[in-house]
Formats: structure tokens, sequence, C-alpha cells
């Protein structure tokens, strides 16, 4: 009579289907009705040349199945109870494209009678057996009243040879068993591939035990099997070990010997299988639900642990990570606006300072050459080249002074605009600054400055003062020689020394001229700079402003689509945490249910495993 396990499984069947897992619904009910079923499946697996076979002969007393050294057993054989001897080959149809092969064990199918003295022909696969079919197994029919208490054997092929030929079918698989016996003979340990065996089917089937068979033929079966016990415990696999003899029990079967029998070991195998099936609709079916129940869970589990992790990936991906982005786009901006401030107020600073500086030199270079000239050139003499000369250098120094201005302007636009790269696009004003034509137009005007001249009576006064002296000098000494004191010599030294006094007067004229014209020249250069510098001041204010007023605009521009942008990316992160939320607090719920539902099952069997699987990942 089923108890709370079946409520337990419908409600594992009603969370598959809530979670939409039809595969699930559909193995959870197959287990439901392979739960109900009276019978107890025992499914005999192990590797090659193992005793299998013999195994199962051994059970009914009969040579239900064939025997050999070659391979004997290629298609799976269920052993059952029937009223008179029987064998068939039943073949499911080709599988369903759309339902995985193996995933029910098929109910109906092609039955092939098998004649009883071509049993082996049958296992092998050599008769009966449709080419292009689906999975077979071959279905044998004893009177043996151990098979009518509900007890079915499965033999199988040897798990290589299992492996080899694609799969045993659905007849063979631990699924659809509700005992596993796993054979070993005792001529050696577990193997390395038998212990993986058994812990692949440890962890599917509640209910797996290790049958030692072959204990006839070695001495010291027992060490063998208490190793084995050990190597079970090491790999945490909750199977106990029972050592058999199939020969002492056939020949046991044959003399009627209790004796014999009992130490074969079969009467605790036996003992074993009746137990299980007295208490497959309690024990082993509260133990399969716990198993399922694990399965199921750790399968709905781990698609709702992918979508949260995937959402904690894409809530640093999606739109609260393009909020984060358009945030970090607005202080950029704010930065940005520092930046190109302060590269404006000292890129014009540096451009005044320099425009003065070449302004300055070049004045200074045309006074150089002013000295240069006046140092020997007679301003009487060359003023008109001279002034002509002059206007037109202060011209082109002019002229080279805002070309200078120009180029200077343009690159401290540049380097503001450079502030701005990220942004793309061209954003430099629509600006440009040219060389006007009449920059000469704005010169003072030179006027020639007032210098002494040296005219005829000047030089005639000059040469009388200075004559007079030598005459006076040179007479007063020819007197004392008896000559008058104007004689030829006194007149000549006269005449001499007036000539001499002329030149040095206009030597010193000539010197004035030049000091006066220099100082002259000083002041109309120094004029000239003021008001260049002046005008080169104006035009740097000018482009200053503008370049402010555009790269300001430019500014509120990016920062209006930014703030758009930014609005935008809080609106949609806000709606997107909304629904992210609420998602989680649904997946968490369905978590929480998935985890009662798991110790529920747990409980039928006494466990208190923590839902590890369930648990979400920090």
């Amino acid at each position: 009579m089923a108890g709370i396990w079946l409520d337990v499984l419908d409600e594992i069947a009603r969370t598959c289907g809530a979670h939409g897992r039809g595969d699930l619904l559909q193995t959870v009910r197959q287990k439901r009705v392979q739960l109900l079923d009276p019978r107890l499946r025992v499914l005999v697996i192990g590797e090659s040349q193992q005793g299998k076979s013999q195994l199962i002969n051994a059970i009914v007393n009969a040579p239900a199945c064939p025997v050999g050294d070659g391979r004997t057993t290629v298609l799976p054989t269920v052993v059952q109870h029937a009223e008179v001897p029987s064998v068939a080959v039943v073949q499911a149809p080709p599988p369903n494209p759309g339902r995985p092969a193996g995933a029910a064990l098929p109910v109906t199918g092609e039955r092939t009678p098998v004649p009883l003295d071509q049993v082996a022909a049958g296992v092998a696969g050599t008769f009966g057996r449709r080419p292009g079919g689906g999975p077979a197994y071959v279905e044998i029919g004893l009177p043996r009243a151990l098979l009518g208490s509900g007890l079915v054997l499965v033999d199988t092929p040897g798990t290589e040879e299992a492996a080899a030929l694609g799969a045993a079918g659905p007849a063979a698989a631990p699924a659809w068993a509700d005992t596993v016996l796993v054979v070993s003979d005792s001529t050696r340990e577990l193997s390395a591939g038998e212990l993986t065996m058994l812990l692949h089917v440890a962890r599917s089937h509640p209910n797996v035990v290790l049958v030692q068979t072959k204990t006839d033929l070695v001495p010291d079966w027992r060490a063998v099997a208490e190793r084995n016990r050990q190597h079970l415990a090491e790999a945490g696999v909750p199977a106990p070990v029972i050592p058999v003899s199939a020969a002492l029990r056939l020949r046991a079967a044959v003399g009627d010997d209790r004796e014999l029998n009992a130490e074969s070991g079969f009467p605790v195998l036996i003992g074993r299988l009746q137990r299980d099936l007295a208490g497959k609709s309690d024990r082993l079916a509260r133990a399969a639900v716990g198993v399922i129940a694990r399965t199921v869970v750790e399968q709905l589990a781990a698609p709702l642990r992918a979508e949260l992790e995937s959402q904690e990936v894409e809530e640093q991906s999606g739109p609260i990570s393009r909020l984060h982005a358009a945030q970090r786009e607005v202080d950029e901006l704010r930065r940005c606006s520092t930046r190109w401030q302060n590269t404006l107020a000292d890129e014009m600073a540096d451009v005044l300072a320099d425009i003065e500086y070449d302004l300055r030199d070049r004045t200074r270079q045309i006074l150089r050459e002013v000295d240069d000239a006046f140092d020997s050139a007679d301003p009487l003499v060359s003023w008109d080249t001279f002034q002509e000369w002059l206007e037109r250098s202060l011209t082109e120094a002019a002229e080279a002074n805002h070309e200078w201005l120009v180029r200077r302007c343009d690159w401290a636009a540049r380097r503001v605009a450079d502030t701005f790269a990220r942004y793309g696009g061209d954003v430099l004003p629509p600006w440009s600054m040219t060389t006007p034509p009449d920059l000469g137009d704005g010169l003072p005007e030179l006027e020639r400055p007032a210098v002494d001249r040296f005219t005829t009576s000047q030089k005639l006064i000059s040469g009388m003062r200075g004559s007079y002296g030598g005459l006076l000098m040179v007479g007063l000494a020819t007197t004392l020689a008896g000559m008058p004191m104007i004689n030829p010599l006194s007149v000549g030294v006269g005449a001499l020394f007036g000539g001499k006094s002329i030149r040095d007067e206009s030597k010193q004229l000539l010197r004035r001229r030049q000091a006066v014209v220099k100082t002259a020249i000083q002041r109309y250069v120094d004029d000239f700079f003021v008001r260049v510098t002046k005008d080169r001041r104006d035009a740097v204010r000018q482009v200053q402003r503008m370049l402010r007023d555009h790269f300001t605009a430019l500014t509120e521009e990016l920062q209006e689509a930014i703030i758009r942008s930014f609005r935008s990316a809080k609106q949609a992160a806000d709606t997107d945490a909304a629904v992210r939320d609420q998602r989680q607090r649904e997946i968490r719920l369905k978590m929480t249910r998935l985890a009662g539902l798991f110790e529920q099952a747990q409980q039928l069997t006494g466990a208190r495993s923590a839902p590890a699987p369930l648990e979400p990942r920090p």
C-alpha cells in the first residue's frame, strides 16, 4: 500500500509541470508506475566474464541464461515468472526523433517467439531480431515460485560491451530497476572501472548490492571481500558486499544439500532480494523518491541559479552599466569644462606674452638698425630716404606680428578643442583671422625733427674765432724776431686754425643732429609699440571672448545631450532593476519551494541533507 511517498512523488510531478519540464514530468510518471508495480525488478550488471548469467541461473535454479567462455549475452535478458517456459524477443519500434531513445521502458513491442533450444541465439541477438528496429531484449518466462512472488531478474551485456554497442536499451537501464546487483568475481579486487561504475550507479539508485561471485575458485575470497568493502567505504558507496558461488548453489540444488547451499552464500542474497520485494512499497519506494527528488531538484535549480548568475552579469553590462556610463559621462564633461576653461586662460595669456615679446624684439631690431645708420649718416642729407625705410620696416613688423598672432590664436583654439576630442567631430569655431591690408595706415605721422644747420655766417664766425687765436699766438712769437705781428706766417697759421675750428664745429653739430634724430625715432617707435600692443591686446581679448562663448555653447549642448542620455539610462535602469528584482524574488521563491520539496523527500528516509545545490552562489 502506497504511503506518503506517493504524495511527495505527485508533488514532484506537479513541480516539474509548473517549471515546464515535460521530460522530467514523464520520468517522474514512469517512476510512479514502476514503484506502484508490486514486482521487484532486479538489474544484474558488471563487466564481461564475471558470472552474471550464471548468477541468475543459480538464483532461479534453472539454466535460464546461456553461459560460456565467449560473449554470450548481447541483448538484455528479462527472466520472470510464467506458467510454462517461454522465450521471446521483444523489439520496440525505431526511435522517435521527438523522443530520446531509452526515455521509457516499452510495455509494447513486436514479440518474436523463440524456440527453447534457440535461447542462446536469441540472447546473442542472432535470432528473432529485426534489423533497423528499435532496442530489443529477450524475455524468458519460467515457472518458479521465487519468480512467482514478484521477482524479475534482468541480465545485461558486459558494461564495456554495452558501451561499444551504443547502449543496452531501456530494459537494462538502472533507472527502471528496483535493485541493482553489481557483479564482480573473487579472482581480484574491484578495478578502477568497476569503482567508477559503482559510484555512477549509487548516485542515481538507492539500492545497490555488490555481489562477489566465484568464491569456490579463490581460497582467500574473504580477504578479497574485505578489501572490496574497504574500497567501497573509501569511495563513499553505501553498497553491501555479498560473496556467492553459483557453482556451489547449482550443485547443492542437484543434491538438495542445505549446508552446501548455505556455503554458496545464495540464501543471504535471496533473503536480501525477498526483503527488498517485501519493502518495495515502503522502504525502497521512500529511498527511490528521495533519489528522484534530488535529481529533479538539481535539474530544476540549475537553470534558476544560472539565471540568477546571468542577471548579475547583465547588471554589470545592461541598463545599470549604461547608467554608470552616463554618470561617468556627466562627471567627465564637468572635468572637461574645467579643463577647457583653464586651457583657454593659459593659452591666451601665453599668446599675449608671445605677441608682445615678438613685437618688442622686432622694434628693437629696427632701433638697432637706426642707431647703426645714424652713427655715420647725416639726418639733413638722408632723412627722406630714412623716413620711407622706417615706415616700411614698421609696417612689415606690424604685419609679421599680426600673422604670428593669427597662428598663435589658431593654435590656442586647437589646444582648447583638443579637450573635447573624446566627443568626436570638428568642434573648432567657424572663424578666421586675416592680416588687414591697411596696417600701415594706422602708423602715426613721423615729423622731421628740428636740428641745427651749419650756416655760412656760423662757419665764418667759427673760422674767425679759430684763426684769431692762431694769428695772435704766432704773431706775438714773430715780433720777438723783429717781424711785424701780421706777416705771412701768422696769417697762414691763423688760416690753418680757422679751418680746424670750422671742421670741429661741423662734427659737433652732426653728432647733435644724430642724437636728436635717434631720440625722436626712439620716441616714435615707443609710440608705435604702445599703439600696436594695445591693438594686439584688444584682438586677443576679442578672440578669447569668442572662443569662450563658442566652447561654452558647445559645453551646454553636450551637457544637455548627456543629461538626456543620463535620464533615459536612469529610467531604463530603474525599470530593469524593478523587473530584475521581481524576477529574482520569483526565482528565490521557486528555489525555496524546491528546497522544501527536497527536504520533504529526504524526510521519507530520515535524512537531513542540506539542499546545497539550491543555494545561489554569492
